[in-house]
């Protein structure tokens, strides 16, 4: 019994050192051999495989060996084809120097019967059973090794186990993760790609994060092979697409994005005068139709476990139209003639828009400008007027505005003016045409009082052609003046380039008063006679 364990354990060390001379070979190459050798064979035919499991990481080169035998006999021939295989069965395996997922990158190496398969620049997909199989002359004569060699794949990969944010520094627990078993592995860690004096047999350490600070790991002796770095979120940039003027009802799409290892989460916010609004928590952030109230400043925060950093802003600016104009009028009170009126038009627009007045039932514009102002404004400015307002997005009319102008004071006094001076206008005409035609006046009427008409004087030689006018002044009278012209007929044997006219002018008192009395007493017939033209 002790002679079977002890034969046992010979051979046990045997294949052990086998193992390490293979790795020993194998210099350069990620190769973790996990098993013994494994003889597998019937009546004579035999695969021997170094090891059913091996891990390897991604990107490095394996080597997979094995050694064969057949029986030696007068039927067995040369072998004719060697191979290895992962895809198909027995009867029709695919040999991997025909499989394009390892195209370029396997290789056979064959020595007397020995075989071994080499393969670079290993892949996750690479994780597979491989097998050999050769075939001798004698189709019956062929022979798979079973069960295979089992090839894993890992790539190593840094994983933040917890973290403690303490304003721009982090402390974080971290461990360094592959898929092979940890058996005996030494663990190099790295900061910033620098390569630290710490080496540890445990997969898990503390590292301190500053933002620009970024931590990986690789196995002592494989070194090129490091895992991909874990670091804070480096400064976020922010797009705004499209990237052309956006215009109201538009789609607007503002996007995030931070390196970052642990991924980042995104958070959106908009500046709201001193304050901050919450937008949204996902990188993207869609404007399905996009309104005038969007505009303004924003900025996005990308975070992981390792810190936090913030974008700079991004402006919106949201072109649109213009909203209807409003129109207001100063003064608003009663517009009178003879003043000043402004018109004003305002429209919410962006960009700013442009202002064109128009009066109603006139084509031509009547002005330009967000004021109109009409200075000394008369009755025929009374009317309806309207603005348009027009920008590069489109253009709005506004609602009318009635503008009634007022006639002054200093209007009416001269429109009673010319009603007044009218019909003295026209007896003066008459006058003068019947003195151009000879007219005669007719003598006053024998039942007129002696007080209404004036006494004629009497003719001195006839030469003289008088005519009168009476003008009475009445103290009680409010009435307007009255006037009397009478025309008198001028004698035949006069010149006619002479002509005397008399006024008389009779102030007539109250009758009651003792003053009217006497002045009536001493002068019955008062008249004041003055000689005026003599052509």
């Amino acid at each position: 019994m002790f002679v079977c364990w002890f034969v046992l354990l010979q051979f046990h060390r045997h294949m052990r050192g086998a193992a390490m001379s293979l790795t020993a070979a194998a210099s350069g190459f990620v190769v973790f051999l996990l098993s013994v050798s494994v003889i597998q064979g019937q009546n004579g035919w035999r695969v021997t495989y170094t090891s059913t499991q091996i891990c390897a990481i991604k990107g490095s080169t394996v080597d997979i060996r094995c050694t064969y035998t057949y029986p030696s006999t007068t039927k067995t021939s040369k072998v004719e084809k060697k191979l290895w295989f992962t895809k198909g069965t027995d009867p029709k395996p695919v040999d991997l120097t025909a499989d394009p997922d390892y195209e370029g990158r396997v290789e056979y190496l064959f020595y007397n019967k020995v075989c071994t398969l080499r393969i670079k620049d290993l892949r996750k997909s690479d994780s597979a059973v491989y097998k050999f199989r050769f075939i001798t002359k004698q189709p019956e004569e062929k022979y798979t090794g079973k069960p295979g060699v089992t090839l894993s794949v890992t790539d190593l990969q840094m994983q933040v186990i917890r973290s403690q944010i303490h304003q721009d520094v982090t402390w974080a627990d971290v461990k360094c993760l592959n898929s092979c078993p940890p058996d005996r592995l030494t663990y190099v860690w790295y900061k910033n790609a620098q390569k630290l004096r710490t080496e540890t047999t445990s997969s898990s350490v503390t590292h301190k994060f500053s933002p620009a600070d970024s931590y990986s790991c690789a196995i002592k002796g494989h070194e090129e092979f490091r895992s991909p770095s874990v670091y804070p979120p480096q400064l976020p940039s922010v797009s705004v697409s499209p990237s052309a003027e956006i215009v109201e009802g538009s789609s607007v799409t503002l996007t995030c994005s931070s390196d970052a290892n642990p991924a980042a989460n995104y958070t959106w916010f908009k500046q709201k005068g001193p304050d901050l609004e919450y937008i949204h928590e996902k990188p993207q952030y869609v404007f399905s139709s996009i309104q005038s109230s969007a505009s303004g400043q924003y900025y996005c925060t990308a975070v992981n476990k390792l810190g936090i950093r913030r974008s700079e802003y991004v402006s919106i600016n949201v072109k649109y139209p213009p909203k209807l104009p409003s129109v207001s009028v100063s003064p608003s009170a009663e517009i009178v003639e003879g003043s000043s009126v402004t018109l004003t038009c305002s429209s919410d627009a962006n960009p700013a828009a442009n202002y064109t007045w128009y009066k109603e039932n006139e084509d031509s514009p009547k002005a330009y400008g967000q004021n109109f102002t009409i200075t000394d404004i008369r009755p025929e400015h009374s009317g309806n007027y309207s603005c348009e307002a027009q920008n590069t997005i489109g253009r709005q009319n506004s609602t009318s505005v009635s503008i009634i102008v007022a006639e002054t004071g200093i209007s009416i006094v001269a429109g009673v003016t010319a009603a007044v001076l009218l019909p003295l206008l026209i007896l003066l005409f008459v006058y003068f045409w019947m003195r151009k035609n000879g007219a005669k006046m007719e003598p006053p009427e024998s039942g007129e009082k002696p007080e209404n008409r004036e006494q004629r004087p009497p003719d001195q030689g006839q030469s003289e052609n008088p005519q009168y006018t009476t003008v009475h002044f009445f103290k009680e009278q409010t009435d307007p003046v009255y006037y009397n012209i009478r025309a008198a007929q001028p004698h035949r044997h006069m010149e006619e380039d002479e002509v005397t006219e008399y006024s008389a002018v009779r102030f007539n008192r109250d009758s009651t008063s003792p003053e009217f009395r006497h002045q009536e007493t001493e002068e019955s017939t008062p008249a004041l006679y003055s000689t005026v033209i003599k052509t």
